[in-house]
């Protein structure tokens, strides 16, 4: 049996980042040689030199909405917070409530000045409720002037700059978090990539509740996986397999972008274009098919991202490699990061 506890690892709560850096490039980079285990110590912007003409690059172009909403149930005039999560139909989203078990279904939400309106249709198995909206006007230009981002649980601070919790290449609104690799990439180190002769292909995967949710089983295998929507473009498909056929590596930029590609990549690591939802949860014993490199962000221990990671990377090396990050002083999680 693959314990959840065998992903545990200590971190000072001191050594979690709150706060972004002004230059998104200058965080640090550990870099991971997962044959070997050997540590590099960089800063992000030094990613370059890892880069080789012909590699391709391959980016989650979804985008955050604000979908955190702060509101009252009518009648009571308790407070309640609502996350989006997944939009079902129209004007009916799938939502994460708090408190809970006083938003039953039925119960009324009022949010802002009455500007925006919800009822609760449905409680779900897994404690999720399919949420109502009511609103005059758009509703993306409504959530805009109600709606707050959704940091990570471990951000404690206020986000001065909204901004700054999306990649500079996000163009597909959908997501409930950022996929928060691609926060240090800037334009001019996307253009210096592309000026080195590494193709930079877009998929999308919008980031939804796997994210903010623990693993709260002993045995890995029990643990599972809620769905996500993904599209990979023919272009995407065509860079992709063009670049691997001719000898370059594929290499992925966060964790969300190596899901979407082991998700419609064939045995052969083929990419086939097209949409749809992924469950796919990838742990120590799965082979890759798709990606032969990975730029991530550090991760929650005994979470599925750092499963993930140690499958493509071996555990030992990456549980090594984080026990050096903190001696080294490393910035946990969203904004420094390893490489492998």
């Amino acid at each position: 049996m693959m314990k959840t506890s065998d992903f545990y690892f200590d971190l000072p709560q001191e050594m979690i980042a709150q706060d972004p850096l002004a230059d998104r490039s200058s965080s640090r980079l550990m870099v991971l040689d997962r044959e070997t285990g050997e540590v590099t110590h960089r800063i992000f912007k030094d990613i370059t030199e890892y880069l080789r003409p012909g590699d391709c690059l391959v980016i989650n172009d979804t985008k955050v909405i604000p979908a955190r909403l702060i509101g009252v149930r009518e009648g009571t005039g308790g407070k309640v917070e609502l996350l989006l999560l997944k939009r079902r139909e129209n004007d009916i989203w799938e939502t994460l409530v708090k408190p809970g078990k006083k938003c039953r279904a039925g119960v009324r939400l009022t949010f802002g000045n009455g500007e925006l309106e919800a009822e609760i249709r449905e409680v779900l198995p897994d404690g999720n409720r399919l949420v109502r909206f009511s609103y005059e006007g758009i509703f993306e230009e409504v959530l805009d002037r109600l709606g707050q981002m959704p940091l990570p649980p471990y951000i404690t601070h206020k986000l001065e700059d909204k901004n700054r919790y999306q990649t500079v290449y996000a163009r597909y609104e959908g997501s409930a978090a950022a996929p928060t690799a691609g926060l240090h990439f800037t334009e001019e180190l996307l253009e210096e990539i592309r000026q080195k002769g590494v193709y930079i292909a877009r998929v999308t995967l919008h980031v939804g509740l796997g994210t903010f949710r623990p693993v709260k089983v002993d045995n890995v295998l029990d643990h599972h996986m809620h769905s996500e929507y993904y599209h990979v473009s023919r272009e995407a498909a065509d860079m992709i397999n063009g670049a691997k056929r001719s000898g370059g590596r594929i290499i992925s930029v966060g964790t969300t972008s190596t899901r979407t590609l082991e998700s419609v990549a064939l045995p052969d690591g083929t990419i086939v274009p097209g949409s749809g939802n992924t469950e796919i949860f990838i742990y120590p014993g799965y082979r890759f098919k798709a990606i032969d490199c990975l730029i991530t962000n550090f991760h929650l221990p005994e979470s599925t991202l750092l499963m993930l990671v140690s499958a493509l990377a071996g555990r030992e090396h990456v549980l090594a490699a984080y026990e050096e990050a903190v001696r080294e002083g490393y910035r946990f999680f969203s904004l420094e990061m390893p490489c492998l």
